[in-house]
């Protein structure tokens, strides 16, 4: 199995989307890519169970590497667990659903198609990625495009949540990136590689320095408390597509980030700072059900639950065991995709009904006897 076609496809989508002349073509080669993506996450579903079965037990499969700047180090290293094809699987769907439920936008068809896809390519990217260097710079291709399409496309205070966004999202970047340099520049090995880096006897004082800058920096892609108030803004703003893609791809990012890279790489940092994340985790959880419930709007009310359910996640990386990074796994593609679905429905009921508030809509209550 070629991993590079899951960066590959995507990317030949984009340009074959940027090539259409009418907005027929620009949506029928969108959803021909997206669905030849969601068919190759399957085939490698597939391939790699059939690994697994014929007891091949390496940590990563379908490894490939190509060296890019040997001087620093920087290889193209791609792999894949077991957390990582269901990540892509999530992604392949979120994608294919994003495109049919957008089938409907006519302002700038191309240009929207294009960046929907752009996003799916640097999700792709994260997911497999086994060099901090190339980790990092698909993590800023799936950043850019949330700007643009809630700024462009959005509804509301559109800018200043775009603004929001952006600005939140590039500080959580910062960190991630001081957090790669500073692990880079104590280590004797000076590599990106994450398998290398997951062998290394990091010492405790770099790792308690350099862990709470990668955890924070990617929890702030995933809603960790205090760093969340991107999220209600962002996914009330966003069209129905970008809702999706926050909440079901986006959000997932700093899952995996928070686990793969954080705390893969130090788990001493992790166990100093497990209590921290702990309490953290219990309020998003928390804070996040409660202002739920006050909510009259759908999408405020979906995104503040997103805040709860990814508080779930964080919560089952901080307590360190493999029942909870197991159940956090699960969380993350459970929470991806019935939050992405929500947003669709929501979506439609808005095109519908042209309001957004529940207030205005009835309700069963009104009709249904209550004893």
């Amino acid at each position: 199995m070629n991993l590079s076609l899951l960066i590959l496809l995507p990317l030949l989508t984009a340009v074959a989307v940027l090539l259409m002349r009418n907005a027929k073509q620009v949506k029928v080669a969108a959803l021909a890519g997206a669905t030849a993506q969601f068919a190759l996450a399957f085939v490698l579903l597939f391939a790699y169970y059939k690994e697994r079965a014929t007891g091949n037990a390496v940590q990563m499969l379908f490894e490939q590497r190509y060296n890019w700047f040997p001087s620093w180090n920087i290889s193209f290293h791609l792999g894949v667990d077991g957390i990582s094809v269901a990540m892509i699987l999530l992604t392949a769907f979120v994608v294919i659903a994003g495109v049919l439920v957008s089938w409907n936008v006519t302002k700038m068809t191309k240009e929207f198609y294009f960046l929907l896809i752009l996003l799916s390519m640097g999700a792709y990217g994260f997911f497999i990625s086994l060099d901090l260097f190339i980790l990092f710079f698909f993590l800023e291709i799936a950043v850019i495009p949330k700007y643009l399409l809630i700024g462009i496309w959005g509804s509301g205070k559109k800018e200043y949540s775009a603004n929001k966004l952006a600005l939140m999202l590039m500080g959580g970047s910062a960190l991630v990136l001081v957090g790669i340099a500073g692990n880079l520049f104590s280590s004797s090995l000076r590599t990106f590689d994450l398998l290398e880096l997951s062998q290394l006897n990091i010492p405790v004082q770099t790792q308690m320095i350099c862990f709470p800058l990668l955890f924070v920096g990617f929890g702030v892609f995933t809603a960790l408390f205090p760093f969340h108030t991107w999220v209600p803004d962002g996914h009330s703003s966003a069209p129905t597509a970008g809702s999706m893609f926050l909440a079901g791809i986006s959000m997932k990012l700093g899952g995996y980030g928070c686990l793969r890279v954080a705390t893969y790489i130090m788990p001493d940092g992790a166990k100093e700072y497990a209590n921290i994340i702990i309490v953290l985790s219990a309020i998003a959880i928390l804070y996040g059900a409660f202002a739920t419930m006050m909510q009259k709007d759908l999408k405020y009310i979906n995104a503040y639950s997103s805040v709860s359910h990814c508080g779930f996640v964080l919560l089952g990386i901080g307590m360190l065991t493999k029942a909870s990074i197991m159940g956090a796994v699960m969380q993350m593609v459970s929470h991806g995709l019935m939050t992405a679905l929500f947003f669709a429905v929501i979506g439609m009921i808005y095109e519908r009904t042209h309001t957004r508030q529940v207030n205005e809509m009835g309700g069963l209550l009104k009709v249904m006897p209550f004893h």
